[in-house]
């Protein structure tokens, strides 16, 4: 399962790679404004600074809704960078741009997913990745995986190509959940990835080693 963060923070996407485990970033308009990133010529530019941290796929989203406009902006987004991904939301309008790039040979990630009728209209038009939301249907008293689970079911069946790519993380357990299931990649703040790391009897484990060699380097 691939690992990917879900920020458009230049610092956490440098830490995420430095640990070695980092396959792409995904982004979209939200994270860009927490960022305080304004302007199409400074967004433009921090997607091309984060495609020079990372070596995989940078999802950058869309803000059009109709066809013309995402065909005009997700090309735009395409030609910035060879590791862009063009988000697209899950719309008619959005499907109809799926199939567009897929047919220029341009990778697409459909986001706004909450069901397996999404998923498998986003794969029939060729979406390089589909993007399920699973906190967000937690919230709705929904159980995410079950989606998940669905979604892997119906691409295995066809043979679609299509990546599933769990989003909406909210903690470890869900990132656990979908590498059970079989997702191909997971987004998530740095945090969640980060809390993968963490178990207290590991840190119980490691002071008692530490405190076992003390005593024998220094048996006084």
């Amino acid at each position: 399962m691939k690992f990917f963060i879900d920020t458009a923070n230049l610092a956490q996407i440098r830490e995420a790679q430095e640990l070695g485990i980092l396959d792409g970033v995904t982004t979209n308009p939200s994270l860009m404004a927490k960022e305080g990133i304004k302007g199409d010529k400074n967004i433009m530019g921090h997607y091309a600074d984060i495609c020079d941290i990372v070596e995989g796929d940078v999802s950058a989203e869309v803000i059009s809704t109709d066809f013309e406009g995402m065909k005009e902006e997700g090309g735009r987004l395409a030609r910035l960078h060879e590791q862009i991904v063009v988000k697209v939301p899950m719309t008619f309008e959005g499907i109809k741009t799926i199939r567009y790039f897929g047919e220029k040979g341009i990778k697409t990630n459909c986001t706004l997913v909450f069901s397996a009728g999404q998923a498998l209209l986003a794969a029939k038009a060729g979406a390089t990745y589909v993007s399920p939301f699973l906190g967000r249907l937690d919230d709705m008293s929904t159980d995410s995986s079950q989606l998940i689970a669905e979604m892997r079911m119906i691409y295995d069946n066809y043979g679609y190509n299509t990546k599933i790519l769990a989003a909406s993380i909210r903690h470890t357990m869900h990132i656990v959940n979908c590498a059970k299931i079989g997702a191909d990649v997971v987004t998530a703040p740095l945090s969640a990835l980060k809390g993968l790391i963490s178990h207290t009897l590991t840190d119980i484990g490691l002071a008692k080693f530490l405190e076992d060699y003390k005593r024998v380097i220094d048996p006084s």
